[in-house]
């Protein structure tokens, strides 16, 4: 997966409680298991207002001029900012991949679901926990007259917004290194790969009767 680079970002206000993997990508997309491709359909019926289909061309079809994502200042936000419990519902990888696809890298809320904001940091997502007060002054400035940017530093874990107001957040060291690092699940393992060969080497030679064809 893409290594997490500290980055400056324009951040997309979305004031909605709850929102489901399902809100997030729905379910007739989840049948490619490709991690790329998806961000065009995310949050799909927010964005459009007819049904969207795998494959479909979205250049032209029609979008709902109030939903954040179509509007022309946030439409190349890295940084989303939302409200508590983002990503119930059930546990499809698809919504980060469609989240990471789209550009997203951050996501901002007081709170997510488990299985959500442990698959963010498998896919290269980082998911940051956020006072409601700290969630609250943000939007005030995300839906002033001018975007809000914040330059975001993982190994500091600091947001420094445009005002110069700096946020420090909390991240669990080894999901915060893995990140930085660009591993997911596979690349972890493969990280112990001489291990692994001279593990499966020794126990050819300890109980060779497992080995035969």
């Amino acid at each position: 997966m893409q290594a997490f680079a500290n980055f400056t970002g324009v951040v997309a206000p979305l004031d909605r409680a709850n929102i489901d993997t399902d809100a997030i990508i729905p379910k007739q997309f989840l049948k490619s298991i490709k991690r790329s491709g998806f961000g065009p359909y995310l949050f799909d019926e927010w964005r459009y207002l007819d049904h969207g289909e795998p494959d479909m061309d979205c250049t032209h079809r029609p979008r709902n001029s109030e939903f954040v994502l179509n509007d022309p200042r946030f439409a190349q936000a890295k940084i989303l900012l939302t409200r508590e419990n983002f990503g119930c519902g059930s546990s499809r990888e698809h919504a980060p991949w469609a989240l990471t696809d789209f550009g997203i890298r951050v996501i901002l809320a007081p709170s997510f679901a488990d299985i959500f904001f442990n698959n963010s940091f498998k896919n290269g997502l980082l998911p940051i926990r956020l006072g409601t007060a700290v969630i609250d002054g943000l939007f005030a400035q995300a839906t002033g007259a001018e975007p809000l940017q914040i330059t975001v530093d993982l190994p500091a874990q600091t947001l420094t917004l445009s005002n110069g107001q700096v946020i420090e957040f909390e991240v669990e060291a080894g999901s915060k290194q893995r990140l930085i690092a660009g591993l997911d699940d596979i690349g972890l393992t493969l990280q112990e790969a001489d291990s692994i060969r001279d593990y499966e080497a020794r126990r050819r030679i300890e109980v060779p009767w497992l080995f035969i064809e």
